[in-house]
């Protein structure tokens, strides 16, 4: 039997809503922080530069499921104006995010992230970033892909001034 765009056989009532979102943070590198990267302390010579603990893997991925359910960004709910906000755990905050997106009747499916940089290297810590974003996004780590990639010393990536990252997520959720 044929299938529905929206993932459901036909007749079988409600159908799947499926959404992506793309997120996208950077930070440059600041002396005297810890670098932070999905919710894991990387060992490093600096951190970065953030009004929360800058960690740009879960800022990209709160902006990617807040994107895909049409919920705004990560600015709008947690402003840098708020002194609450102030050295906050990023990992709390995407917490918070999936709770909203949760509220508005979307699941987190999978989560894809790629750290731009030429410093630190990822492959270390990849699996303690993978559980501990997956915890946080209420999936099996097997729905999480974390990868690390250099810019061939290109730009002010490639001069290690800081590192970016590009997070895509995918949402299903019911249709009325």
């Amino acid at each position: 039997m044929p299938r529905e765009a929206g993932g459901a056989s036909p007749g079988s009532g409600a159908s799947e809503d499926h959404r992506v979102g793309i997120g996208y943070d950077s930070h440059r590198f600041a002396a005297g922080r810890p670098l932070i990267l999905g919710g894991v302390r990387i060992e490093s010579d600096a951190g970065l530069l953030g009004h929360s603990d800058a960690d740009a893997v879960c800022h990209a991925i709160t902006d990617a499921i807040l994107g895909a359910a049409g919920l705004g960004d990560i600015g709008e709910m947690f402003p840098d104006t708020d002194p609450a906000n102030r050295n906050r755990d990023s990992i709390e905050m995407l917490e918070a995010a999936v709770k909203r997106i949760a509220g508005a009747g979307y699941i987190v499916r999978n989560v894809d992230v790629t750290v731009i940089a030429e410093t630190p290297r990822l492959a270390p810590d990849r699996e303690r970033i993978r559980s501990r974003l997956a915890a946080a996004l209420g999936v099996d780590s097997s729905a999480v892909s974390v990868k690390g990639k250099s810019n061939e010393g290109m730009g002010w990536i490639g001069r290690r001034e800081g590192l970016a990252c590009i997070a895509v997520a995918a949402l299903s959720g019911k249709r009325d």
